[in-house]
């Protein structure tokens, strides 16, 4: 049935839609009828598919598919089924055009007030004055007449039109490859979702993306579902619909009671196979989109919705339909494809959704570093605008004072423009005092530096998915990490046997045990495994044979190996589907079970799972003869003190495998898992070894040299935990550590009533190291516990490390969530920050290397951008004040603000991390960004700086035997006076820029130079453009041109930033007391106020991430309100009820849309707002769609 003629069916390619009359293109479904399908739940979904297709079987045939072999390989029919049934994406949102980023640049304040500056100066140089005596106007433009001058006066305005056209350009050229980077990242995380699909009889692992319609899919524990589906074999499956219903409750679904698998939803417990039934826009998770208009097309659309919704209500439908049908269609031939991801980006456009989010909801703490520069940079904004406005005032009273009272002038009307333009020149030159003085490079340089990590992180095996987290890496004081996979290698293998009363160290002959209970052990596993596992001969020859599926499981499949038994054998002889009653492992169990019934209709039940809770169900074990003997509490205790412990000890985990019979008659109470899951016959106990990865031990070492806390929390017995524990190096004989299983950390963290108390949770942790037995609960309150402490100065910053769906919650919590790439399932990849596609703890040390690095390479930044910024203010306005008349021109500042912002963030902002980083203790959250060594760089260096500078302004004309600059008039030529000025001041800050690459206070500036081109080739192309800039640029950039000789000093004087630097670096730091830190990070309290003012509905930005579903709504909530009028149209018209009906489940949550007359405040307030667990209510969302 599996082939039912695919090959044969000729080959109509089909838009969707086209065909509603008769079946399409040869199947016996349409789309319209699966769609139709898929949005009953329960017992009206069975009675539809008994109306329409009998059962399950039919559907499949229907949909020419065989429920045991899956669909064939054959490319022609897979085409045919994208064409008619639609493929596996949801089209993504088109990114900003590099115009859009441009005029977002364009929207920064300073700069418009710049252009304002610039167009007003413009406009009045081309003025000229009625002919006659100029003289009227005082000695106020003398010289200026010089010939061609007075036309040479637009430049200066055109220059800084120019320069603000660079800087804009390439802020919006940083935007766009940031953008494209993390379009990049991203589907690079979707290509990596893979799902398993039976085809031709065979199970293989596909990308989502080409998953069709027809497609068996092997669905188990962890999986996010990529598609719809009705469910066609389960064991004990429970699914979480909350992303799609909000419904915290797992529901179950089983063949008889509800089969209807919806995409987007996670696989929470057990095991089975669903045949596909819609994918990607026809989807429920693809509606949804479609609702929101994740194509643009609606937009357009809208317009003519509601003509036509005036006009008539009753064609109304009809249009609806066909727009409908020509949306998917365009949809579906959209060339840039984006694979459905039901809960990551559905939409390409992260980067600003992420924008979005970080203006709508923001985290509850903002990253470490994020808050430290935004406050910092405030306070230096301030002082630059107080600066400036001194500056102007003083310039204009002087000019005022100096020409209506002292020269006694009075105000001619045909003076104005003159007099106006030296107001604009005092106004032009306050605000470049004000361009230099805010450092608008800080965001640059923590961007550039981030993407640039990050991209190199992918290199250490770390997909980051949230920017901030590498950062905040840097800071980790504390990492909990699973044991299994990430400590150890996750390639288990059976070393000792506990079997027929005798305890083999090494795996025995099969001749040396019971035929009978080598039968019985192989027929326990071979069932009581999850058919996904198994072992396959090894990719290389002589390589290890390769395990697939549950590592655990697959161990005990060597074991039936390496006794000489053929596990694949019992399989065949009883398949999947046989299998009577299943309880799958979880958390809670951590037992599984399976029922098969016996050929003369009684029942037999296979268990295994962690031997000490095993034990305690078991009644009888069986001797060396194969027959059961009573298991008394006596022999319990005896064999976990001869068995069970020593195996725990040498670190191995123990399993112990069991069975019972159970009569037909009477049937037994499946649901009564108790009584069922008792008396048990004890059949073995292994123990299973999990090296410990070679590399793990020097890793924690480097940890706990960085300050950093390595506790390790796992579901095992707590001999083996701490066994492998000491084994990686996590405790050391000798230290005062606690190791305690999750009953005993539950008991010291609560109080009588039960509750857990952070008092008592203060006393148990800062000497934790394992936390063994532990169930996801407890890992999470560990991770709150230590977060939420206050019995040390510094807020811990915790990462997690974990694989598991019930790790969720942890790794949400956690500062910085780690989820394994290989081992991991789709939730815990969901819930995480960082993915370790290697799953090896060594990664995540590289990736506190990186975080490390992030900070010092914007601390560097900062020590060089503040020198500059408060020399160059400081020059500004007492050049201004002195002078009347800044000595470094508008221009000139722009220059400078060039290379400090854009071209030293770059420069300083790619320095590779080295080994180094771990040689210190975390900084910290309430850490300064500016430490005292570096205050004293900064300061050190401005003093050098001033000196020299007003040196050459105010006695520079003797010196080098030139004009003097100062008090010339307007439009005046420009000055080598000036120039050399200006030529020292940029050579001096270059070579600072290479003094800043070191901020602890390191003697040589130059170590590890070469190993960064980017700093190299920047320093260079700087003095090569400055050198073009002097010699060439003239009037614009206010430059005369200078000899060698002048060239050679102002040189001399850049290097002497050199010796000055070592001068600055002998000055101890501890004996200057008068040194302040600067950029402390916003104060708890001031956090606690941003959170109340913007947070109030106190969505985590995590918690978003997986409530997915119901954040769909806030973005598509200024688009629903247009909408919901489109919908109450639907309403009534009978035709398209079943959109409504499709929808309603959905819209039910929107059952309070208040339609303002502003769509940009929409009240909604879901079905489940009384605040049942894990649901938020969501009661006002300000425009933040």
């Amino acid at each position: 049935m599996g082939d039912l003629g695919n090959s044969t069916v000729d080959f109509h390619p089909k838009k969707p839609g086209m065909d509603k009359g008769d079946h399409e293109g040869d199947f016996g479904v349409t789309v319209e009828e699966l769609s139709s399908l898929m949005e009953l739940r329960g017992p009206e979904a069975l009675q539809k598919i008994q109306e329409n297709y009998t059962d399950t079987e039919t559907l499949c045939h229907r949909l020419k598919t065989s429920p045991a072999d899956g669909l064939s390989d054959n490319p022609a029919d897979l085409e045919k089924r994208r064409q008619v049934f639609g493929m596996n994406f949801i089209p993504p949102k088109k990114p900003k055009t590099f115009l859009q980023l441009v005029w977002e640049a364009l929207q920064d304040v300073t700069l418009i007030i710049l252009e304002i500056a610039a167009i007003i100066s413009l406009g009045l140089s081309f003025y000229q004055p009625p002919g006659g005596d100029s003289e009227a106007c005082g000695n106020v433009s003398s010289g200026a007449e010089d010939e061609g001058e007075a036309e040479a006066g637009w430049i200066e305005g055109a220059a800084i039109l120019l320069s603000v056209l660079c800087v804009v350009l390439v802020t919006a050229f940083n935007d766009w490859s940031k953008e494209k980077q993390f379009r990049g990242l991203q589907s690079r995380i979707e290509q990596e979702q893979r799902f398993a699909v039976v085809r031709n009889g065979t199970v293989i692992q596909i990308p989502v993306a080409e998953i069709v319609v027809g497609d068996i899919a092997q669905i188990k524990y962890g999986d996010l579902l990529p598609a719809d589906g009705v469910l066609i074999q389960g064991n004990d499956l429970k699914i979480d619909e909350s992303s799609l219903t909000g419904e915290s409750d797992h529901v179950r679904k089983s063949i008889a009671k509800d089969p209807m698998l919806l995409s987007g939803t996670h696989v929470m417990e057990g095991s089975g196979k669903m045949v596909v039934t819609a994918v990607g826009v026809n989807s429920q998770t693809g509606i949804i989109f479609t609702l929101l208009g994740a194509g643009e097309m609606e937009e357009e659309k809208k317009d003519c919705k509601k003509e036509v919704n005036s006009n008539s209500s009753t064609q109304f439908p009809s249009v609806e339909a066909k727009e409908h049908n020509i949306i998917n269609a365009k949809k579906q031939d959209e060339a840039v494809a984006m694979e459905m991801q039901p809960l990551k980006s559905a939409e390409g456009g992260e980067v600003e959704e992420k924008e979005k989010k970080k203006a709508s909801v923001p985290k509850k703490e903002k990253s470490v570093l994020q808050g430290k520069l935004t406050k910092l940079a405030v306070q230096i904004g301030k002082a630059g605008l107080v600066m400036s406005a001194i500056t102007v005032i003083i310039l204009m009273l002087y000019f005022v004072i100096e020409t209506f009272v002292i020269q006694g002038m009075t105000w001619l009307t045909e003076c104005t423009p003159i007099y106006v333009q030296y107001f604009v020149k005092f106004f032009i030159i306050g605000v470049t005092v004000l361009v230099v003085a805010v450092p608008e490079g800080l965001p640059l340089a923590v961007t550039i530096s981030l993407a640039y990590s990050v991209k190199k992180m992918m290199k250490d095996n770390n997909l980051v998915r949230h920017l901030d987290a590498c950062e905040t890496m840097g800071n980790a004081t504390a990492i909990c990490s699973d044991k299994t996979g990430t400590l150890t290698t996750n390639r288990m293998t059976v070393v000792q046997i506990y079997i027929g009363d005798q305890l083999f160290r090494e795996i025995p002959r099969p001749d040396q045990i019971n035929p009978k209970i080598v039968e019985l052990i192989t027929s326990a596993i071979a069932v009581n495994c999850a058919y996904t596992s198994k072992i396959m001969a090894a990719d290389k020859e002589g390589g290890l044979p390769k395990q697939v599926g549950n590592k655990t499981e697959c161990a005990l499949l060597g074991l039936v190996l390496d006794l000489k038994q053929e596990y694949q054998a019992v399989r065949e002889q009883i398949p999947e589907e046989k299998l009577y009653k299943v309880y799958t492992f979880n958390s809670v169990r951590k037992s599984m079970s399976t029922v098969i019934q016996m050929p003369d209709g009684s029942f037999r039940l296979y268990s295994k799972g962690a031997s000490e809770i095993l034990l305690k169900k078991c009644s009888f074990v069986l001797g060396r003869d194969g027959e059961a003997r009573a298991f008394r509490p006596r022999d319990k205790d005896e064999m976990v003190k001869k068995v069970i412990e020593p195996m725990a000890c040498n670190g191995l985990r123990t399993i112990c495998i069991a069975y019972r019979e159970l009569p037909a008659d009477p049937m037994p109470d499946w649901d009564n898992e108790t009584d069922i899951v008792s008396n048990l016959i004890c059949i073995t106990v292994v123990g299973i070894e999990d090296p410990v990865r070679a590399e793990v031990p020097e890793a924690i070492r480097k940890c706990q040299r960085a300050g950093i806390t390595v506790r390790m929390v796992t579901g095992d017995n707590i001999n083996t935990a701490r066994a492998i524990a000491a084994k990686c190096g996590i405790i050391h004989p000798g230290d005062d550590f606690l190791c305690m299983e999750g009953k005993e950390f539950n008991r010291r963290i609560r109080n009588e009533k039960g509750e857990i108390e952070q008092e008592l949770i203060d006393k148990v942790w800062p000497k934790l190291r394992v936390l063994a037995r532990s169930s996801p609960t407890d890992k999470h309150t560990l991770v709150k516990g230590i977060i939420d402490s206050t019995i040390l100065e510094q807020r811990q910053v915790v990462a997690v490390t974990g694989d598991g769906t019930n790790d969720g919650p942890a790794l949400k919590k956690a500062d910085v969530g780690f989820a394994m790439g290989i081992a991991g399932t789709d939730v815990a990849k969901e819930a995480s920050d960082i993915i370790l596609t290697d799953d090896n703890f060594s990664s995540i040390v590289k990736a506190v290397m990186w975080g490390r690095n992030v900070y010092d390479s914007i601390s560097k930044f900062l020590q060089f951008q503040l020198t500059v910024n408060v020399v160059a203010v400081i020059v500004a306005f007492t050049g201004a004040c002195i002078t009347q008349d800044s000595p470094l021109k508008a221009v000139q500042m722009l220059w400078v603000n060039l290379i400090m912002d854009t071209f030293a963030s770059l420069a300083l902002a790619t320095e590779p991390p080295t080994e180094a980083l771990l040689l210190r203790k975390p900084y910290g959250r309430n850490n300064p960004l500016i430490s005292r060594t570096m205050m004293k760089n900064i300061l050190g260096h401005a003093v050098f700086q001033l000196i020299i500078i007003f040196t050459l302004l105010f006695v520079g004309e003797k010196i080098f035997d030139i004009d003097s600059g100062r008090n010339a008039p307007l439009h005046s030529p420009p000055s080598e006076h000036y120039t050399i000025i200006f030529n020292t001041f940029v050579l001096m800050q270059l070579f600072n820029e290479i003094n800043a690459r070191k901020i602890h206070g390191e003697r040589n500036v130059f170590d590890g130079i070469f190993s960064n081109p980017i700093f190299c080739s920047i320093v260079l192309g700087t003095f090569a453009i400055q050198i073009v800039i002097v010699q060439f640029g003239g009037k614009p950039f206010s430059c005369s041109p200078l000899n060698v000789e002048q060239w050679l000093w102002c040189l001399f004087v850049g290097m002497g930033e050199l010796i000055w630097g070592q001068v600055i670096a002998s000055v101890p730091t501890h004996q200057l007391k008068c040194l302040k830190e600067a950029g402390h990070g916003p104060d708890p309290d001031e956090i606690m106020d941003e959170d109340l003012a913007e947070d109030e509905d106190e969505i985590d930005h995590a918690e978003r991430e997986l409530r997915r579903g119901q954040i769909l709504w806030f973005r598509g909530l200024n688009r629903i309100q247009t909408q919901m009028e489109v919908v109450s149209t639907f309403k009534r018209s009978g035709s398209f009820q079943g959109a409504v009906r499709r929808r309603s489940s959905v819209l039910s949550q929107l059952h309070d849309v208040t339609n303002n007359s502003t769509p940009s405040h929409v009240v909604l307030s879901t079905a489940n707002a009384t605040g049942a667990p894990g649901s938020e209510s969501l009661h006002s969302v300000n425009g933040t769609s």
